[in-house]
């Protein structure tokens, strides 16, 4: 994934072959730079799971495998210019690319989800990292459903297109809903014009990078806050992040279903947005405060 990064930058630039408005190498880009990053993150995890360690050696290869696989047929298919989500043309490379490309990715979310239920019996470091890790994996494993989900909803019938060199290519599904895929944002490409599904799936997938570096900034605090060396606090202020990072991932679900673009909110998505900063920053205010009395209790106790 790290070669097909830097593959696919260099495509970006030295490549001016386009679909829909869009450098044909930008798709194996934010795949590349998203499998690094969860790729990595599952390197660092599995070592750490005690239990079943043979079924977890081999569900994180099973992952390891299909993921070039899977991420693979989109790289071909961008150096031949032409689509690989959606593409139903009827060419033997395609759609024996196409099954390939499939079983893939039941293959990556099927590991995924066999090592989110087996996180739920193993505890891994303290309790705030074993929480950001249980959330994490099991909010990515919802994102990853949420893409197979794309074609059924988004999706309006056989569509033409037009590949990188003009040739017809017939498209079945869409990432947007309520407007058809293109007119997108820099560098992700979500649409502007109507709902993407993409951007929660960004959001799901990647949660388990943020709940853990939430861990981390914490335990980094604690060598220099006193009421954060508490192992507790850090449990509860990690279960605020988890909370309103939840909301969030399903706040963007619901728009995009809507029809919305991210980038337009309504009143309602505002909305929703102003009561999960209320509901996440109340609690979180609460476990400071309840925490800084107690450290200043200890204190007084200490001098007594």
């Amino acid at each position: 994934m790290s070669t097909l990064v830097v593959v696919a930058s260099i495509g970006l630039f030295a490549d001016g072959r386009e679909l829909m408005q869009a450098s044909v190498w930008a798709k194996p880009l934010k795949f590349g730079v998203s499998f690094v990053i969860y790729g990595a993150t599952l390197a660092w995890l599995l070592p750490k799971l005690h239990r079943a360690r043979r079924t977890m050696w081999t569900l994180g290869t099973a992952f390891a495998v299909t993921g070039p696989i899977d991420v693979g047929f989109i790289a071909v298919q961008a150096a031949r210019g032409t689509y690989s989500h959606f593409n139903v043309n009827t060419d033997a490379f395609n759609q024996i690319g196409q099954v390939v490309f499939s079983s893939g990715v039941v293959g990556l979310f099927g590991a995924s989800l066999l090592i989110a239920v087996m996180l739920l019996f193993q505890r891994v470091g303290d309790t705030a990292l074993t929480w950001a890790l249980r959330a994490g994996i099991g909010l990515s494993v919802i994102g990853m459903a949420l893409a197979s989900f794309i074609r059924g909803w988004a999706a309006t019938g056989p569509r033409p297109a037009e590949d990188a060199y003009g040739n017809p290519v017939t498209l079945l599904g869409q990432h947007g809903v309520g407007a058809p895929d293109g007119d997108g944002m820099p560098i992700t490409n979500w649409s502007t014009a109507g709902g993407d599904l993409r951007v929660p799936h960004f959001i799901g997938l990647h949660s388990i990078q943020v709940f853990v570096l939430a861990v981390l900034l914490l335990t980094a605090l604690a060598a220099r806050i006193g009421w954060l060396r508490s192992e507790r606090v850090r449990a509860q202020l990690t279960g605020v992040v988890i909370l309103g990072y939840t909301a969030l991932f399903a706040i963007t679900t619901w728009q995009a279903m809507r029809g919305q673009s991210l980038v337009h909110p309504d009143a309602a998505t505002w909305i929703a947005l102003a009561v999960t900063v209320v509901a996440t920053a109340l609690p979180a205010a609460l476990v400071i405060s309840s925490a800084r009395r107690g450290e200043v209790a200890r204190w007084v106790a200490a001098g007594a």
